[in-house]
């Protein structure tokens, strides 16, 4: 089975994203550019991780769908098609190494918003989880 999937995105609370950003466009333009599964993208800020609840349910093998009063109607019938969300993020480590600084971005999934939850708890203990485009 030939799968076609984008694992990492941003949401419109990542700087130099779009504010039309949202489960709903991701899922039409997912259908309109052939890409099976999404990544949601930044599931540890919480005013994405609050929409990502309301606007996605679980669906089969641990992804989720955005729910059916959400999908899209404005996409050609050619290019319909079921659209999966799975839950990912982006964990940011900036060191400084040699004088300079460094960053790796290194992306992360998890099963289900319980664990989205209990990760996120644990992040914002160790750094900022709320910095967003909307406050720069």
């Amino acid at each position: 089975m030939r799968l076609f999937a984008d694992l990492h995105i941003h949401s419109p609370y990542s700087i130099a994203c779009s504010r039309n950003l949202n489960p709903e466009n991701l899922c039409r333009w997912g259908q309109l550019k052939g890409i099976s599964v999404i990544g949601s993208g930044d599931f540890t800020h919480p005013l994405w991780l609050k929409e990502l609840q309301e606007k996605l349910e679980e669906d089969e093998g641990r992804l989720f769908a955005l729910r059916k009063e959400l999908l899209p109607v404005n996409v050609p019938s050619f290019c319909r098609a079921q659209v999966k969300f799975l839950l990912s993020g982006e964990i940011s480590c900036v060191y400084p190494k040699a004088g300079k600084t460094r960053k790796v971005h290194a992306l992360i999934f998890v099963p289900d918003f319980t664990s989205a939850v209990k990760l996120t708890e644990r992040l914002a203990k160790i750094g900022s989880i709320t910095s967003d485009a909307a406050q720069s």
